[in-house]
Parts: structure tokens; C-alpha cells; sequence
């Protein structure tokens, strides 16, 4: 951590990093300029920049929010959970998984960012330490089950139960579907009855089981 910051840069990084903590996402312009009263969204962004120069942020090109903390400061690189707000965990998204039909190369595999929640909203335990990791929806294949386009799924590995919601791999290619038990053979069925049953021809692996979703409200999770 840079330790030549004033007392005003460190107020902003501090401010940048809880929200990013609690939202998952960095703040907007406005947003610092609201909570600082700057005359400008201008004098936001000569902080983040000076923030910049001194190595405390560091920039994502053609990323929206395009600022980032360095790996140093990011849990899993290098800073404990217990950096965190307490009771909140750090969790890695890893990219789009389609709920429509499957899609090849839907899932990434490096977290494109991570979110942080608290586990109880999940229904687990807050001294969890199950696995945990995220997917941004993509389609309308569940919406029958009230998960719809650009939802945040959360999911862990495990084994699935009939009628569970799983992300899964089928032949090759991920889909988010209800995972079922039919004449003996496992499905993949959609909660919107545009979309046909999967059966696997060849492999089917499921890759986590959904434990609950984050929903944006106004552009904002």
C-alpha cells in the first residue's frame, strides 16, 4: 500500500474500496463526487488519477469502471478474507453461462471480477468455508423459476439432486438448467416451455449447484 498518499487520496481509495467490497462494483464519478461533495465529477476523476500515478489503482482498458485494485490488495492475491467487511465474502465470477440453449466457451476460466455477499443471504452458515463462485445469466430459459437476463448466479461444487438448478456441461457446452431423473436418464430441463429437454449424448458434467442470485436494480447490484 502506498504510504505517500493525502489524507484526502487515502479518503477516496477507502471510500473506492468499500464499495467495491459491498457492491462488487467500483463506483461511478457521481457516485465519489456525491459522497465527497466535489463541485465536479472532474475533481473524481483527478483523485483516481493521482490514486493511479501512486499505485494504489491500477486501470482495466475498455472495461466500464475501468479502475481496479492491485493484486496486492485483492483477496486472493495476497490479502486475507478477514480484509474484508466483516461477515462478507470475496467471490469470483467467472464469466456468462447461457440459460437458453448450451453455448461452447460460455464460462471463463479466469474471474473476470469478484463480488462480495454475505453467505447468510445465500442460506449458508457465515463462517462458511464452502466453495464459491459466480456466473452472470445470459437468456430466458429459467424465468420460470425467476432467473432472468444478467442475474448473478451463485453456485458451489457438489453433487445435484433431482430438481436442483445446476450450471452444467453438457457435450462440451454450458447451459444453467433444472437438473432431473428421467426413465433412469439425467436431464436438463428449462423453466420457460420454449426450450426443449437436453439429454446428454455423450458426457454430461454438472459444474456447480445454484445456491442463490444477486439481481441489479437501476443498473446497480
Amino acid at each position: 500500500m502506498p504510504d505517500n498518499l493525502t489524507p484526502k487520496q487515502q479518503a477516496v481509495l477507502d471510500y473506492v474500496r468499500a464499495h467495491r467490497d459491498r457492491h462488487g462494483v467500483f463506483p461511478t464519478l457521481r457516485e465519489i463526487q456525491a459522497h465527497f461533495g466535489f463541485a465536479s465529477p472532474f475533481a473524481a476523476t483527478r483523485h483516481l488519477q493521482a490514486l493511479e500515478k501512486k499505485g494504489a489503482l491500477s486501470r482495466s482498458p475498455g472495461k466500464a469502471r475501468a479502475f481496479r485494485l492491485p493484486a496486492s490488495q485483492t483477496v486472493g492475491a495476497g490479502l486475507s478474507r478477514d480484509a474484508l467487511p466483516l461477515g462478507l465474502l470475496s467471490v469470483p465470477v467467472f464469466g456468462v453461462i447461457p440459460a437458453g440453449l448450451p453455448a461452447a466457451n460460455a464460462q471463463h476460466p479466469d474471474a473476470d471480477e469478484t463480488v462480495a455477499i454475505d453467505p447468510t443471504t445465500l442460506g449458508l452458515r457465515p463462517d462458511s468455508r464452502r466453495p464459491l463462485f459466480a456466473l452472470r445469466v445470459r437468456g430466458d430459459s429459467m424465468i420460470g423459476a425467476n432467473i432472468v437476463e444478467d442475474d448473478l448466479v451463485f453456485l458451489t461444487p457438489g453433487e445435484p439432486r433431482s430438481g436442483q438448478i445446476v450450471a452444467a456441461l453438457i457435450d462440451g457446452e454450458s447451459t444453467l438448467k433444472r437438473f432431473l431423473h428421467h426413465d433412469g436418464r439425467p436431464v436438463l430441463r428449462a423453466e420457460n416451455p420454449r426450450y426443449p429437454d437436453l439429454l446428454p449424448a455423450e458426457e454430461l458434467l454438472i459444474q456447480g449447484l445454484m445456491v442463490g442470485l444477486l439481481r441489479r436494480v437501476n443498473g446497480k447490484e
